[in-house]
């Protein structure tokens, strides 16, 4: 119990020595946590219009089984190279790209002018809902434990075996934006912004599925073990939906600028962790031109479906 409470600690001390090192980031963190808390929490006195919720629990159930279908792939799999890795992380993160773009910037642009019957006052909305997605994903990224904190504690495996956690980690985290991004999307009921946006995404996460049980079982874990762990990281599309769902619901406005929200956390996590995850092996030419696949065809499905 004493070891618990000492890494608890430890953890806390932490955390104070990195909010001290950047007390700005740490206020804009905090304050985009605080506008979501508060949106969700007029939503909860108005009372939560379940007209559409269940098209946005829904899409957050579609991104989950998209990525316990990627993670079961793991079973008819034995050795995949990292160059298909990096090709199918880049094809997500086209995906990911175009989604943000076509079917949540656009379209929160057109909300918010609709709302106020100005393009430049609705852009700069939706701009200022980027900004707060962007902040709260590089206060989640600040805040969480990093590779090179494990780097004096222990040898060449040992930190081996820690980024594989890491980027498993990051995976999870991320799933958290995508989900709210479909539970924004729905909050209409509108299937010509919900649907190619789920859709996308769910596309996008089997490959992430796979990457993340195909790593842990290169880490040393079972099929069965990596598939269960790579399924989990998926729980937190349901619960993003949830929470993009009522924020979105609260006040009129609150609707395009949770889009620019969900655009721009989606957007960090594209070019803060999963491009830089396909570099890292020296295929940069063929994760690019995976990139560039996924983002086409979300492109046309965006076009063909909205």
């Amino acid at each position: 119990m004493r070891s618990t409470d000492k890494a608890h600690q430890e953890l806390f001390n932490t955390w104070r020595a990195q909010a001290r090192n950047k007390p700005w980031l740490t206020l804009c963190f905090i304050g985009s946590l605080i506008l979501i808390l508060l949106l969700v929490l007029i939503t909860a006195y108005q009372g939560l219009h379940l007209d559409n919720f269940h098209y946005a629990i829904s899409g957050g159930i579609a991104g989950f089984l998209a990525t316990a279908l990627g993670a079961f792939l793991i079973f008819f799999t034995r050795n995949t190279n990292l160059r298909t890795q990096d090709a199918l992380l880049g094809f997500a993160a086209g995906m990911m790209l175009a989604a943000s773009a076509f079917s949540l910037i656009l379209p929160g642009i057109e909300a918010a002018e609709e709302l106020f019957g100005q393009r430049l006052l609705a852009a700069a909305l939706v701009v200022s809902g980027i900004g707060f997605g962007t902040l709260m994903m590089l206060g989640l990224d600040y805040f969480t434990p990093h590779q090179q904190a494990s780097a004096a504690l222990c040898g060449p495996e040992c930190q081996r075996l820690a980024g594989i956690w890491l980027f498993v980690f990051a995976i999870a985290l991320h799933n958290l934006p995508e989900g709210m991004a479909i539970g924004i999307s729905f909050t209409h009921g509108d299937f010509k912004i919900g649907l190619p946006l789920t859709l996308a995404i769910a596309i996008q996460d089997i490959p992430e599925g796979f990457a993340v049980a195909l790593a842990l079982r290169s880490a040393g874990l079972s099929s069965n073990k990596a598939f269960l762990i790579g399924a989990a990281t998926g729980l937190l599309e349901p619960l993003g939906a949830i929470l993009g769902f009522a924020m979105s619901s609260s006040l009129a406005w609150a609707y395009p600028m949770s889009m620019g929200l969900a655009a721009g956390a989606m957007i960090f996590v594209v070019c803060h962790e999963v491009i830089p995850e396909t570099h890292r092996n020296g295929n940069q030419g063929t994760a690019t031109t995976g990139l560039m696949i996924g983002f086409a065809l979300m492109m046309f499905l965006d076009t063909a479906l909205g």
